[in-house]
């Protein structure tokens, strides 16, 4: 069955705020249970979830916000965007939600990245993370291949090029990252839009860009928590995408020892929002397989479905 999704309205209605070092930051939190973070990614908010929310709510306490310089919150002009900063204010909303349990995450894109600094916190006692689920991102630097969007945003004339990226552009981009057969919908377009508009988002993407090289500065650290922290990983990855997809996970099997990895068939970049249906198959699989409620070798089938 196609799981319904929320609409954008509906889902702002729903949100919260939070001030981030003066800073208005909204979040949504819903469900009971064991606390389940999401963090989307660059250049989108936390609406990407929106067909997953209500049936992880279901099971779990979910929790999302839209970062600084995204979406529905604060996009202040001459910020230094970091993903460090990014770390910290998904700690600041847990504390504000009392969150002090184990904490699980599902992450894409840019939230991976922040979900490596949470992995980093997690080796030295600063946060105690019960797993993580990777979407499709770019997890080592070395296997990254940005867009030309992207490289024109890190260029000196990013400042430019973000004033001038528009709808039309966003659904070019799209077109070229998501799967063949499983294209944004007009309605879907104007809603990721309206997202990175809001507050003149356009005019901060350049900074917000600086991830790319957050990356190539922290990769030791980064993967380093990946590799000995003990928390149980899984990557679930659209193959077809150009950015993160086939090529990043062959990397991530040589890197990353007994590589829990599952590839979704004619899926590109945003799997979340191409085929929700088996990212939460797989979401709860690996979940089921924690809790010692599948055996292994049900848990193997699901895992290469």
């Amino acid at each position: 069955m196609a799981l319904p999704g929320i609409s954008l309205g509906e889902w702002r209605a729903q949100g919260n705020d939070l001030d981030f070092n003066g800073h208005a930051i909204r979040y949504w939190d819903a469900g009971k249970g064991e606390p389940l973070l999401l963090i989307h990614g660059f250049p989108t908010a936390a609406w990407d979830w929106h067909y997953l929310w209500w049936p992880l709510a279901a099971r779990y306490r979910v929790i999302a916000c839209d970062m600084l310089g995204f979406g529905d919150s604060a996009k202040p002009r001459g910020h230094a965007y970091r993903i460090l900063e990014q770390a910290d204010l998904q700690q600041a909303l847990l504390a504000r939600l009392e969150i002090r349990e184990p904490l699980h995450l599902l992450v894409h894109d840019y939230g991976n990245s922040v979900a490596q600094e949470l992995l980093a916190r997690h080796r030295e006692g600063r946060i105690r993370l019960a797993s993580c689920v990777f979407l499709n991102g770019g997890l080592f630097p070395e296997t990254h291949r940005p867009v030309l969007s992207q490289k024109l945003l890190l260029s000196p004339l990013g400042a430019l090029f973000g004033r001038l990226f528009n709808r039309a552009r966003l659904a070019a981009n799209f077109a070229k990252v998501f799967g063949p057969r499983t294209q944004p919908s007009a309605e879907e377009l104007d809603a990721f839009w309206s997202l990175i508009a809001r507050h003149d988002g356009p005019a901060v993407m350049h900074r917000l860009i600086h991830y790319i090289r957050d990356r190539r500065e922290h990769r030791e650290r980064w993967v380093g928590a990946m590799q000995h922290s003990g928390v149980p990983l899984r990557l679930i990855d659209g193959p077809l995408d150009p950015i993160s997809g086939a090529h990043m996970v062959q990397r991530y099997r040589e890197l990353i020892a007994d590589a829990d990895t599952v590839l979704l068939d004619g899926i590109g970049h945003y799997p979340q929002c191409e085929a929700p249906e088996q990212v939460l198959a797989h979401y709860l699989a690996f979940r089921a397989r924690l809790d010692g409620t599948v055996s292994g070798a049900s848990a193997d089938a699901i895992r290469n479905a």
